[in-house]
């Protein structure tokens, strides 16, 4: 009589019979309902874009939608299928996650970069632009390194 399972979303949960079936659940007539347990609920309340969370909601939900129509002999293989198709959006969206993250992340380097040779350059006005290259390209990466951004990444990233 079990209508319902909480399962973490872990690739191969379910062990793989001779023939390549999947019959965990081969006798539970009446499973309808599937329920993620873990912290991939929290992963997705924190993706980027809220088309991807609502993709993925959407997704997790669909086995709940589907599983009642699902022919007890397939329900298992039905679950092990979404839980693959599930487990890959969240690889994608991660991954597009953190690019777009490391995108920002260099986008404020830069920008703290500019504002940090912006000040000295308004501190030592002219006569620092007419210094010689070598010393300029140095004075360059001296304040890449001393503008701070160091700091205020790791102190931004955890918003």
């Amino acid at each position: 009589r079990l209508q319902r399972i909480a399962i973490p979303p872990k690739r191969d949960l379910f062990v793989c019979e001779v023939w390549q079936k999947y019959n965990q659940f081969e006798k539970c007539v009446q499973l309808a309902t599937v329920d993620l347990v873990g912290g991939i609920h929290k992963t997705i309340a924190s993706l980027h874009m809220d088309s991807w969370r609502a993709d993925m909601i959407a997704e997790i939900d669909r086995i709940n939608q589907v599983l009642p129509a699902t022919r007890v002999n397939e329900k298992t293989n039905e679950i092990q299928q979404w839980m693959e198709l599930v487990l890959d959006k969240m690889d994608h969206y991660k991954a597009e996650h953190y690019r777009y993250v490391k995108e920002g992340v260099t986008l404020l380097e830069l920008a703290l970069w500019k504002a940090k040779l912006g000040e000295e350059e308004e501190k030592y006005g002219e006569g620092r632009i007419k210094k010689a290259k070598i010393d300029t390209e140095s004075a360059r990466k001296e304040r890449r390194i001393t503008c701070g951004a160091g700091m205020v990444i790791k102190n931004v990233l955890p918003f």
